[in-house]
Parts: C-alpha cells; structure tokens; sequence
C-alpha cells in the first residue's frame, strides 16, 4: 500500500500541491506572523506555493488574512517577501 501524500491548498493560486513543495506562513501563539521554514514550528499554518506570484495573488486577495481570521498589516507580508527573496538565494 503506498504512503498517503499530504496535500495542501496555496493560499495564493488555490493549487493543491503536497506539501513538501510549499512553505508553510505561521500564525504563533503571540498573533506573529512567520515563514515557518521546518513546517514543524507550532501555531497555525497557511500554505504557499513556492513562487513569489503566489505570495503576491494571496496578498491581494487577502488569502492569509482568511486564513488566519485576522487582518495583516502590510508591514508583514514586506516581511515575508524579504523572508521569501533570501530563502531563494540559499
């Protein structure tokens, strides 16, 4: 019987991919919002795509604030875009 392969929806594009192939955004218990590089921090996760359009389409339309249920100041997704740009350069 083969392994059941996790699937995740991009917060972005709304693709189902596994989810070896996203990076998880985290919502920490103090309301942060984070890249969670290991996928194994503890809070509440929202997926992405590996792409920067994705980052952009969720910022548009708002696809991390639904799913964390709160508004995000704009400051962070500038956050999570210089996360995303040196995550790329590794």
């Amino acid at each position: 019987m083969s392994k059941k392969i996790p699937l995740r929806q991009c917060v972005g594009c709304g693709e189902m991919k596994s989810k070896k192939e996203m990076i998880r955004v985290l919502k920490t218990a103090e309301g942060e919002i984070v890249l969670d590089k290991t996928g194994k921090k503890n809070g509440r996760g929202a997926y992405l795509c590996n792409s920067r359009d994705c980052l952009l389409k969720a910022t548009k339309s708002k696809g991390l604030e639904r799913s964390f249920k709160m508004s995000i100041p704009t400051e962070v997704y500038d956050n999570l875009q210089k996360e995303f740009e040196e995550g790329f350069e590794e």
